[in-house]
Order: C-alpha cells, then sequence, then structure tokens
C-alpha cells in the first residue's frame, strides 16, 4: 500500500549545480535538471568534475547548497503532486468504473451467448428426436433420470441458500454459491442439464449473490458493524465480484462512524483549547488510520482503492481542519493569541506525521489551511509587542535594574546574573522569548523567516521609541509608521540617555540573536562540551539578521551623539560657539596669550570624561560598546568643523587672515583633542587622518597670506607638554609645588627656549 500511496508522500528530487549559485537563482527547478535527464549521464563524472578543484570550504558550501536546493525541490514537487492529484483519481476511478461496466457487459455477452447455444442445442435435439426413430427406449430412460436427479439437486440448492441467506450465515452462502458456480460450469460442459434449466439455475445463482450482497451492504451500514466484523463483510462482498462497492461502504461505514463520534465530543466536551484540540484530533487521525488499516487488510495495495483512501482521508481531514478553523484558529488569530493557535497547530500535525509511516501524508492539507491564521496570529501578537513596548517606554524611569518576577521570560529562569534593563526593555524582551517559544516548534509552516522579519521591525520601533527619549531629537525623527510622535519619557540626564544605549545594544547583541537561534536549525554538537552550532545554509541569513539589529542601534547611537555635539556647539541661543574669531581675533592683542585648550574643547573633555565613567559601570563587559560611542561622539564635533563652510570660509578667505597665535592655538586644540582620546583609547584613525587635514589646511590657510607658519610654531613636543598639563589641571591631578615660581605661562620654559 506504500508504493500506491507514495505519490503523496513526501519526495525529493536530485538537483544540478552550475558554476555560479548567482547564476543558479535565475533558473527553474527544469532548467536545473536537465542534466540529469540525459541518457549519457554519469554521476561519478559529474561529481568529479565539478569538485576536483574546490577546497574543503568551497565543498561545504556546495554540500549547504544542495541541502537547499533538495528542500526546495520536495516541496516543488509536493506542490505539483497536491495540485494535480485530484486529477489523476478522478481519472482512476473513471477507469475503474469502465472496467466494472466492461465486466458486465461481459456477462451479459456471455448468458446470451448460453441462451444462443441452449436454444441451438434444443433445436438440434429436437430434429434429431424426430429424424432418429432408432433411439431406444432405454437411452431416453437414462437419460430422464439422470435430468430428474439434477432438477432434485437444483431444488435443494435454491431452498438452501433461502435458509442460509435468512440465517445470515454469509460464509456457508458463499461456499454455496461457489458449489452452484462449479455445477453450472460442469453442466455446461457434460450437458447434463436442459438448457432451460442451466439458465434457470444460472439466473438464480446470480439472483442469490445479489440478495447476499444486498444484506451484506445493509449489515455494513449499521453503526454497530465495526472492527473484525467490519472487515469480514467487506471481505464477503468483495468475494461476489463487487469490490468497488465493498470499499465504498467501508469508506462511508468509517466516516458514519466519525461522525458519530465528533458529534458525541461536540456536546459533551467542556475542555477548550489545546485539550479540545487533542481530543478532536485523535478522533479523527484515529479513524482514518483504522480505516486505511482496514483497507489494507481486505484490499491490499490495488492501486484504485489505495487511491480511493487517499482521496476520502483528505476530505475527511479538510473537514476536520475547517472546523478547526473556525472554533479555533480564527478567534485565536483575531485576537492574536499565537500559542493557542500553534499549541492546536502542532497537535494536529503530531497526528498527521503519525499517518506518515501508513503512506498517508496529510500534513499539506493542514498547512494549507492552517497557515494563513498562524501568520495572522503571528502578525497581531507582534503589533501587541509594538503597542505594549509604547505604553511601557510612556512610563519607564529609565533606571537600570535586574528583570523582575513578573516579566520573566517563559521557560527561563531568570536570576540576578541576569542582564539589567529598563521596565520597558524588560518587557519588550519577555514578549519576544515568548513569540519565539511559540512560533520555534512550528517548523513546518515556514514561519522562522516572517517570525524574524517581525521581531527586526518590532525592534526598530522600539529604538525609535528611544531615540524619541533623548531630549531635543524627537523633532529629527520621522514618525513610528507615519501615525504621529508616540509618548515617551525624556532621558534628561547622561546617565538615563546611556541607559536607553544599554538597553538598545544589549537587545541587539545578546538577548535577541539568543532568542532567534530557537528559529534556526541547529547542527548536531560532535561532543558534549561543544555548542551546537547554526546550519551552514543559515548561517549567512542569520548574520545578516545580526547586522540589521546593529544598524538599528547605531541609529540611536547617532542620535544620542548628534544631540550632544549640537548642544557643545550652539549656545541655547542658537548662536554657533566654535566661530573662526576665537582664532583670528587673537593675533590682534600684544601680549602672549595664556596658552590653554579653548573653552568648547574643555567642555567636550569634560563631558567625554562623565560619559567615559558612567559607561564604565553601565557597560560591564561590553567596553567595545562604551569605546565607540566615546569615538563617534568625537567623531561627530570634529566632523562638523571639518565640514563648517561658514568657519574655514572666514579662515581661509576673510579679510582678517589667520595669524601665528590663532594658528598656535587651533593647533594645541587639534593636539589636545588627539591626546585625550588616545589615553581614553578612543582615537580611531578616521578621527586621527581627520584631524591631521584640519591641521594641514590650517597651515596651508597661513601659508597662503606669505607667512611661514613653521617659523612660528613650537615643537611638537610644546604641543603635547601642554596638552598634557591641561588634562591634569581639568582633572584635578595637577600638582605645581611653588605657585610663585611659576611663570604667567605653564609652559613658558619650553616656549622660551
Amino acid at each position: 500500500m506504500d508504493s500506491a500511496f507514495s505519490s503523496f508522500s513526501k519526495g525529493s528530487f536530485s538537483s544540478s549545480l552550475g558554476d555560479s549559485a548567482e547564476l543558479e537563482q535565475n533558473l527553474t527547478l527544469s532548467d536545473r535538471i536537465k542534466v540529469f535527464k540525459s541518457s549519457q549521464f554519469n554521476p561519478d563524472n559529474y561529481v568529479t568534475s565539478k569538485c576536483q578543484n574546490m577546497n574543503e570550504k568551497e565543498i561545504k558550501h556546495l554540500v549547504a547548497y544542495l541541502v537547499d536546493l533538495k528542500k526546495a525541490s520536495a516541496e516543488e514537487m509536493r506542490i505539483s503532486v497536491y495540485a494535480n492529484y485530484s486529477a489523476f483519481i478522478r481519472t482512476s476511478k473513471e477507469i475503474s468504473d469502465l472496467e466494472g461496466e466492461l465486466l458486465s457487459m461481459r456477462n451479459l455477452l456471455s448468458t446470451q451467448a448460453t441462451l444462443v447455444q441452449s436454444l441451438a442445442e434444443g433445436v438440434r435435439i429436437g430434429s434429431l428426436t424426430s429424424g432418429d426413430e432408432d433411439s431406444t427406449e432405454e437411452e431416453m430412460s437414462n437419460e430422464s433420470k439422470e435430468l430428474s436427479k439434477t432438477e432434485k439437486w437444483l431444488v435443494e440448492f435454491m431452498d438452501t441458500i433461502e435458509v442460509l441467506l435468512a440465517e445470515r450465515r454469509v460464509d456457508e452462502a458463499l461456499a454455496a454459491l461457489d458449489e452452484g458456480d462449479l455445477i453450472v460450469e460442469e453442466a455446461n460442459d457434460r450437458r447434463t442439464l436442459s438448457p432451460a434449466a442451466l439458465l434457470s439455475l444460472q439466473s438464480a445463482i446470480t439472483e442469490q449473490r445479489q440478495k447476499l450482497a444486498d444484506q451484506l451492504a445493509e449489515t455494513m451500514g449499521q453503526p454497530s458493524a465495526r472492527g473484525a466484523e467490519l472487515r469480514s463483510t467487506v471481505q464477503a462482498l468483495k468475494k461476489l465480484g463487487d469490490g468497488p462497492r465493498a470499499h465504498q461502504l467501508l469508506l462511508k461505514s468509517h466516516e458514519q462512524k466519525l461522525q458519530s463520534n465528533m458529534q458525541s465530543f461536540n456536546t459533551s466536551c467542556t475542555s477548550t483549547g489545546g485539550a479540545h484540540t487533542a481530543a478532536l484530533s485523535h478522533i479523527v487521525f484515529g479513524t482514518i488510520a483504522q480505516a486505511a488499516t482496514d483497507s489494507l487488510a481486505v484490499f491490499s495495495e490495488e492501486s484504485a482503492y489505495a487511491s480511493e483512501l487517499v482521496t476520502w482521508a483528505v476530505k475527511q481531514t479538510q473537514i476536520f481542519a475547517n472546523l478547526l478553523k473556525r472554533q479555533i484558529l480564527a478567534p485565536s488569530a483575531a485576537s492574536g493569541s499565537l500559542r493557542l493557535a500553534a499549541e492546536c497547530v502542532q497537535i494536529c500535525l503530531g497526528h498527521c506525521y503519525l499517518l506518515e509511516a501508513r503512506g498517508l501524508a496529510l500534513s499539506p492539507v493542514l498547512l494549507r489551511i492552517f497557515k494563513p491564521y498562524v501568520e495572522q496570529a503571528l502578525s497581531a501578537n507582534l503589533k501587541r509587542i509594538e503597542q505594549s513596548s509604547a505604553a511601557f517606554a510612556a512610563d519607564d524611569d529609565w533606571s537600570l535594574v535586574y528583570s523582575p518576577v513578573g516579566l520573566r521570560s517563559m521557560g527561563s529562569a531568570m536570576s540576578l546574573s541576569s542582564p539589567k534593563l529598563s521596565s520597558s526593555a524588560h518587557r519588550f524582551n519577555s514578549m519576544v522569548q515568548e513569540l519565539v517559544e511559540d512560533v520555534g516548534p512550528l517548523e513546518s509552516l515556514q514561519l522562522d523567516g516572517a517570525a524574524l522579519e517581525g521581531i527586526l521591525q518590532v525592534f526598530n520601533s522600539y529604538v525609535s521609541l528611544l531615540i524619541n527619549g533623548v531630549p531635543g531629537s524627537m523633532e529629527n525623527e520621522e514618525n513610528l509608521d507615519g501615525s504621529g510622535i508616540k509618548i515617551v519619557r525624556m532621558a534628561e540626564t547622561e546617565a538615563q540617555q546611556l541607559a536607553l544605549l544599554a538597553n538598545a545594544s544589549l537587545l541587539a547583541d545578546e538577548l535577541l540573536p539568543r532568542a532567534a537561534l530557537k528559529l534556526f536549525p541547529l547542527m548536531q554538537q560532535t561532543n558534549k562540551m561543544e555548542t551546537p552550532k547554526i546550519a551552514p545554509g543559515r548561517a549567512p541569513e542569520q548574520r545578516e539578521w545580526k547586522k540589521r539589529l546593529q544598524r538599528s542601534v547605531d541609529r540611536l547611537r547617532d542620535s544620542f551623539c548628534r544631540q550632544h555635539a549640537l548642544d557643545l556647539i550652539f549656545t541655547e541661543e542658537g548662536e554657533t560657539r566654535l566661530h573662526p574669531q576665537m582664532y583670528i581675533g587673537m593675533d590682534g592683542n600684544v601680549e602672549e596669550p595664556e596658552w590653554f585648550p579653548s573653552p568648547i574643547y574643555q567642555e567636550l573633555f569634560a563631558k567625554l570624561s562623565q560619559i567615559a565613567s558612567i559607561a564604565t559601570d553601565m557597560f560591564v563587559g561590553r567596553e567595545r560598546f562604551a569605546t565607540v560611542l566615546l569615538m563617534r561622539l568625537t567623531e561627530t564635533v570634529i566632523l562638523w568643523l571639518s565640514d563648517d563652510q561658514n568657519f574655514w570660509g572666514e579662515i581661509e578667505e576673510g579679510p582678517r587672515p589667520l595669524g601665528p597665535f590663532g594658528l598656535q592655538q587651533f593647533y594645541l586644540d587639534m593636539e589636545f583633542v588627539m591626546l585625550f582620546s588616545s589615553q581614553g583609547r578612543y582615537l580611531s584613525r578616521h578621527l586621527n587622518q581627520v584631524i591631521k587635514n584640519i591641521i594641514a589646511r590650517a597651515i596651508d590657510a597661513v601659508s597662503a597670506t606669505g607667512l611661514d607658519p613653521f617659523r612660528v610654531l613650537p615643537e611638537d613636543d610644546w604641543f603635547a607638554e601642554v596638552a598634557q598639563i591641561a588634562i591634569k589641571m581639568l582633572t584635578g591631578k595637577a600638582n605645581f609645588g611653588n605657585v610663585e615660581g611659576d611663570v604667567t605661562s605653564p609652559t613658558a620654559s619650553v616656549y622660551s627656549q
């Protein structure tokens, strides 16, 4: 029977590979398997030609690609089989009906031929009797005696059949009818019965067969007919030569029993949700399994009956799936109850997979009906995560705490070693963990891609909420979904603003990727000490997903840096504090200025020092994120200076040129930035190069006036020493033992040399 049902079961095609994966993606499956259709195809030569120049990494990639291609071809075959199976069943049934009609015609022609032959023999016997006056009376007497014995047996046979049918002794009636068929055949061969008697016997046997068949059909229609009794009745009806009717009645009997059991269950059932689904699913698929067992026991693997069984099973599965859709899935999808929907689907698929051992692959029927509603529940669940996160963010005080008991994720034991997040981030994380717990087991529905994309979208929405929590940034950010700005409590202090970054970075770096592992197929570890790894075919997908999470975090970090840079560069009245006059005006004084970094760079150093101090305690174990944050904030200020055309317009083309003191102060400011960035370990190569370019541009501006800048600038050691002294003074670590002995400039001795 398995071979009869194999066309409906899962299958797989071998797939050919081209020289380029990119080219393969543009080809249909039929184009990619043409190479295997050739009669001269040699597998060993093909594999050797493709793999002889490959290294280990390329072979692993090839294996992963073949696995993906195998899955794609299997899915396409399943879709193709399912799309054309109904036509195949319909054609098979028409052929079966046609065979039945041909058999009936053959029996009718045989009966007519026997009748014609009997009539001809009767005429011949009559003529012989009238023409052969020499026949002896003894011969006539013997023939008369033989006819009387046969006719006597015929009368007894008919009485016996009537009794057996009346007493419903099926096996004995079948044996008697078989004996009657043998007598008919023997009488026809030996001519022991007159044509009329032979025809009467044949008609009587046919009539009694029909009576027995009707009696058996009536028995199968009784609700009490089941188990061994049902199979023996079907077997008897098949022996009577009415196999198609027997199989149809067998399926109808199981269908009536299924409907009766479901009606009784719905009347008496008080359970809901998973328990209701499990009980109902057990009734439906248990009945289908029993029908398959009975069909196999009686009809073995005959293709026509196997196809009819598959069609019937598909129909019952569709009825059950639509019932479950109305009762559970549709309401669950509307309310966003993904857990209930996922539980119901998982229970039904579990029963379906048990039937695959019998050759019945019914899971595609369920998946086709269930998947849209599970997707709807997933979408509603994601929407609820977004709305709930927004509600919590509106009341979040942006203080980092360990996860409270009420927000613990399903199935995970949160302890004091769990990460510290604000209340809205804890809520967001717990809801995402619950989501992947619900979606993870439904691998056959292929919802992992939709779930990952949905998690990414709700994380982007949550990050947008965090961006709106940065003071002054709301008017610079796009509205969420075009629905207006969400109400979010402002993060007033720098500690609160860094908490926003801690929320986003911890979610993107650890918590969400850890949850996503439940949606990616894992490779088995080779030993107990080794952590299971993502299957090669999904590893690039996971890396790209994590990159998209990081890009969302970068939005928040850039907003934070931009806002703090603007606070440094502009006053509350909107005037710039980083203007060219702070350098150009220095050369108007006769006396040498007190060399010290400009106020704006002192404030930049103080802000970076404060942020670094807070980040040290807040980003324990994630110091890299804090370093990048300080690096980007410094770059934001310096890049603004590098790109300010008004600033450089006056420096390079203004009415007053940049003089020696102004150039020296500018040089000192840049060296000061480079020094404290280097000591804080957030001096990037990019920042270092931008500062050097800025210094070179200022030097070129002085050179354009005809003054040699290198004659008026001190040595590099002077700038480093002044910058170092400034850092010590700003941090309170400077110690000048004899204040009266100090000259006006803290580096006057160096400058005088």
